[in-house]
């Protein structure tokens, strides 16, 4: 597949540096020989598009019976999104998935009224040295999906379309972008896109989206003259065109956006909603442990053991 014929790349030096409404600088945290960076929320910017949490796992090594162990844990009012380059998560939820997602697939659970998962290392990963690195992302829902029964999709890579043009490999994990669609079910306007850039290569951001940014996970880029380096999140003045341009060692980077929302969200712990009152009853639901009695349950399969409420 190729770019869109309509679209006009353009040229990076075309772009004022005031096109950058936001730049993020992520606040990292050790996991313990585990890093996360988080984008989002930040203090100047809660969403871009609906998007409203926005993780870095990794990059990291792991020794022989090491892994990642995410123990069950409960959801509202939003969409996981779990996206990897290198290594794999085994997915338990309180809906009966079972999944292990590997690097180019698209795990896409909707938390809806609510919903229990756990995120583990795989078993064979384990048997031997290994790696993790990927993004992972909350989509928050509308208003009227906010109670919505939850679901799970998976997608496998060669299910996501792969977008390409001199020196640019994009492929799409979420929405609609330059023509093409992705298959996830979703239910406000969005776009998600894994984007790999040889060195000097120009992407230019689809422009028929309100809101729009990127972050960069390898390499830099180029914006009117200015360099950002891997590890930065820039948002865009909405109906600009925008093009950027990869430095001397190529890039890759993460370029995501949508609609806004019709109103500000809530968000405490692992939970996001439109009023305060979801959350409340949220938080009394998973402090009660009576799994199975109300909105929550426990993953089949891992009942072992439960995040507690902060």
């Amino acid at each position: 597949m190729s770019w869109n014929p309509a679209l006009e790349p353009g040229c990076p030096d075309d772009v004022g540096v005031d096109a950058i409404e936001t730049l993020i600088i992520p606040r990292a945290r050790d996991l313990g020989g585990f890093e996360v960076r988080r984008a989002l929320p930040a203090p100047k910017r809660q969403m871009v598009g609906p998007f409203i949490f926005f993780d870095q796992a990794g990059p990291a090594e792991f020794l022989t019976g090491q892994g990642i162990d995410v123990r069950p844990h409960p959801h509202i009012g939003l969409g996981t999104v779990t996206y990897l380059y290198r290594g794999d998560f085994h997915h338990r939820d309180s809906i009966g998935s079972d999944q292990v997602i590997r690097p180019g697939a698209l795990n896409w659970m909707v938390a809806g009224k609510g919903v229990t998962h756990s995120e583990r290392t795989s078993s064979p990963a384990r048997q031997g040295p290994h790696s993790l690195f990927g993004i992972q992302t909350w989509i928050a829902l509308p208003e009227d999906r906010e109670d919505m029964q939850p679901i799970f999709e998976h997608h496998g890579k060669d299910a996501l379309p792969l977008i390409e043009a001199d020196g640019v490999s994009a492929r799409l994990i979420l929405g609609h972008a330059y023509g093409e669609t992705a298959p996830a079910t979703l239910y406000s306007e969005t776009f998600y896109l894994d984007v790999t850039l040889n060195p000097g290569a120009r992407f230019p951001l689809p422009d028929d989206h309100e809101d729009r940014g990127l972050y960069i996970t390898e390499g830099e880029v180029h914006i009117a003259g200015q360099v950002f380096e891997e590890g930065r999140m820039m948002v865009f003045r909405p109906g600009d065109k925008i093009t950027v341009q990869a430095g001397p060692q190529g890039a890759r980077l993460m370029a995501l956006g949508g609609a806004t929302m019709n109103g500000p969200r809530y968000i405490w712990w692992n939970f996001v909603a439109s009023s305060r009152e979801k959350i409340e009853a949220a938080k009394e639901q998973w402090r009660a442990e009576n799994w199975g009695q109300g909105i929550f349950d426990l993953p089949a399969g891992d009942r072992d053991e439960f995040i507690p409420l902060p």
